[in-house]
């Protein structure tokens, strides 16, 4: 048993928007949907501050499904479509799926959406097709500023994964991705106050996202 999730160093993150490229290059979701969106959030006037550069901040902000503790989407399928998976991710039985879409109604973050041509509701299966096979999702492997670590939350997020940096310019691509770097040993140094998480609606989400003091966590 485990119990996957993301975690996204926002301090990091560029907003670069490879984690939604890969996504939907990977997933083949169709044009003018997305399993990730990445948000901008900001320019505010820093504590303090006059409001105008320098004196502002905004980070970016990759959303997707939370693949939440105690999801709603999951209590309100009539047909079990939607449910948790062994491995903690929310899936979605699409053989089972009737497009009825309740439980993109029930999601708090509106990270569903209906497939009209196949008419069943899709969303970030956090590539649970990588993921069985001992792979990172996507978007954690291409993030190309390293703001993105997978991992077994029981096994504690400092141990989260992401694809090693090369060590020189002749490191081979093969190579980078087979070689994993844990959070803790990767990323400045955080507390347990950095860690964030979208606003609980009772359904306890899963993905978390890391902003340290200086920068102060808006949605």
């Amino acid at each position: 048993m485990s119990n996957y999730a993301i975690i996204t160093d926002l301090n990091r993150c560029t907003g670069c928007l490879a984690c939604t490229v890969a996504c939907k290059a990977i997933n083949g979701v169709d044009v003018g949907n997305f399993w990730i969106k990445t948000l901008r959030v900001g320019p505010h006037p820093i504590e303090g501050g006059s409001g105008t550069y320098p004196d502002v901040e905004m980070y970016f902000l990759p959303v997707q499904c939370q693949h939440c503790e105690n999801p709603e989407c999951v209590k309100v399928c009539p047909t079990e479509a939607s449910h948790v998976a062994a491995d903690g991710t929310i899936q979605i039985d699409k053989d089972k799926c009737i497009g009825c879409q309740f439980c993109a109604m029930a999601c708090p973050y509106g990270v569903r959406y209906l497939n009209e041509e196949e008419r069943v509701v899709e969303k970030c299966t956090l590539c649970e097709q990588r993921i069985s096979q001992g792979e990172l999702p996507q978007c954690v492997a291409q993030c190309g500023a390293r703001a993105r670590f997978f991992g077994d939350l029981d096994q504690g997020v400092a141990n989260f994964e992401a694809p090693a940096h090369p060590d020189s310019p002749g490191c081979q691509y093969d190579e980078m991705t087979k070689t994993r770097v844990k959070l803790k040993d990767y990323v400045e140094a955080f507390t347990e106050n950095d860690i964030h998480h979208l606003t609980n609606k009772g359904n306890d989400p899963k993905i978390m996202y890391l902003l340290r003091e200086g920068r102060k966590w808006r949605e």
